[in-house]
C-alpha cells in the first residue's frame, strides 16, 4: 500500500533560523535552510498518523494541511517533540471518540504532568484535547488504521529514545547509538529518515559522518537526514553526500510502502 511520510520539521531543538543567531545558514535565503522543529506525518488513504507535536506542530499542520489526526506517536519526552501536544485539540474536537497518544512511561508521565489540565480526572477544563494516552514501552508494536507501527529503541547519549518501523521505512530522530537488538528490527528497511545534528561530534546525536555510518549499517537503499542545526548549510553539504543520500527539508514528501 502506497503511502507518503511527510517531514513537518527538519530542524533541531532550537530551530533555524535560531535566535538571536547571524551565522550564513540562519540568514540563508534558501527555504531548505528553514527548519521547524523535528516532527513527520505518515499519510495514507486518508489516514494521518503524526510522530511528534512540537512546539512547530499548529504551523506544521496549517502548512501541510494536516487537518485530522489518527494517531499520535511520541519519540521521547523533550520539548521540541512533546510541547504542541495541546495543539491536536481543535482537530480531536472532530473525532467521535479520543485520539490515541503513544509514549513510554517516562514521556508519558511528563506529558501529564505538563498537560496536567488534559489528563487529570478532577480536571475542570471542558476544552481539554480529547485524547486518550497508551504507554508503548521497549520493541512493542501498534496497529493504527490497518498499518502495523514497531517501535525502535534507541540511544540519544544516556536516554533511550523510540524510533518508528512502518512498512519499509523508519523514522529514527534524536538518536547516536542503535542497539544490535534494534538494528534487527530494521532488517529490510529500504527508506530511513534518521538523525543527523551537524558534521562535528555531539554527544547525543549522531553527526553526519555518523549516521552515513548507520544508515550502511541498516541497509536502506534511500536516507535523509533530520534533525539538523544552523551549522548545516543544505546545499554545501548535501553535495558531498552519496548518491542515496540526501538531506531532508521541511514539507518533504518521502513514497514509502506500507
Amino acid at each position: 500500500m502506497q503511502a507518503s511520510l511527510i517531514i513537518l520539521g527538519s530542524g533541531t531543538s532550537m530551530g533555524v533560523p535560531t535566535l538571536g543567531c547571524e551565522c550564513r545558514v540562519c540568514t540563508s535565503t534558501d527555504p531548505r535552510d528553514k527548519r521547524l522543529r523535528p516532527s513527520a506525518a505518515v499519510v495514507w488513504n486518508g489516514h494521518h498518523v503524526i510522530i511528534d507535536t512540537g512546539p512547530d506542530f499548529r504551523t506544521q499542520a496549517l502548512n501541510y494541511g494536516i487537518g485530522d489526526v489518527d494517531a499520535v506517536l511520541y519519540t521521547h519526552s523533550h520539548a521540541d517533540h512533546i510541547l504542541g501536544m495541546d495543539d491536536l485539540r481543535p482537530l480531536s474536537f472532530k473525532h467521535t471518540g479520543k485520539i490515541p497518544l503513544y509514549a513510554d512511561d517516562p514521556t508519558a508521565r511528563i506529558l501529564e504532568t505538563i498537560f496536567d489540565y488534559t489528563f487529570s480526572e478532577d480536571s475542570q477544563y471542558k476544552l481539554r484535547a480529547r485524547v486518550r494516552l497508551n504507554r508503548l514501552n521497549g520493541e512493542a508494536c501498534v496497529n493504527l488504521c490497518g498499518v502495523e507501527f514497531q517501535r525502535i529503541p534507541l540511544l540519544h547519549g544516556p536516554l533511550e529514545t523510540g524510533g518508528y518501523r512502518f512498512g519499509n521505512a523508519a523514522y529514527l530522530t534524536d538518536m547516536n547509538a542503535i542497539p544490535d537488538s534494534s538494528l534487527s528490527l530494521l532488517r529490510g528497511v529500504e527508506v530511513v529518515v534518521i538523525d543527523a545534528l551537524r558534521e562535528r561530534h555531539h554527544p547525543s546525536h549522531a553527526n553526519i559522518e555518523e549516521a552515513i555510518a548507520w544508515v550502511d549499517k541498516i541497509g536502506a537503499r534511500q536516507a535523509w537526514f533530520t534533525h539538523m542545526s544552523h551549522e548545516i548549510l543544505h546545499a554545501e553539504i548535501d553535495a558531498k553526500l552519496p548518491p542515496h543520500i540526501r538531506l531532508a527539508y521541511d514539507g518533504l514528501i518521502i513514497p514509502v510502502e506500507l
